[in-house]
């Protein structure tokens, strides 16, 4: 199998062997959700984990979740060149952003002081927990998703 040639085909349903495991995945999505990030924020930090992890299933998901919360699509589209994109996203968003990639892929670099500072500016400490949470639970997701292949549906995802 080449690059290109990419299997796609579902190894396993992750539900259908233990719906328990997404059971446990729901109380965290639950506290993340009740937060104060609002939605279009947690969309924006779940696009853009999704991206680096290329899971398709969650990227289908969130870009719908996105519009639902009033994100136009040209910010969508640039989510993944937010540094390139100047004022298009907001320092906050910007913030949030970096420290997304930096936990993402913490393996590489830790989270850089840099990074935390930006977070430190845009968001009490509520709020950087709330945002540590939803990045981790994003990244769980992700993982869970890739690892078996997640099949997409026939049609988007719907909110």
């Amino acid at each position: 199998m080449t690059a290109v040639e990419v299997e796609t085909e579902e190894r396993m349903s992750i539900r259908d062997v233990d719906p328990d495991a997404y059971k446990a995945m729901a109380a965290l999505s639950g506290y993340v959700n009740k937060g104060s990030l609002g939605k279009a924020l947690h969309a924006i930090v779940d696009i853009r984990a999704s991206q680096i992890n290329h899971c398709a299933w969650c990227l289908d998901m969130h870009t719908e979740q996105a519009r639902e919360a009033g994100i136009s699509q040209r910010r969508i589209d640039l989510i993944a060149a937010w540094q390139e994109a100047g004022s298009l996203f907001s320092a906050r968003e910007q913030a949030a952003l970096a420290l997304t990639e930096a936990v993402t892929l913490i393996a590489d670099h830790g989270v850089p002081d840099d990074v935390w500072d930006a977070v430190k500016a845009e968001f009490s400490d509520a709020e950087i927990v709330q945002l540590i949470m939803a990045i981790g639970a994003i990244n769980v997701y992700n993982r869970m998703n890739v690892t078996v292949r997640a099949a997409l549906g026939d049609e988007p995802y719907r909110v």
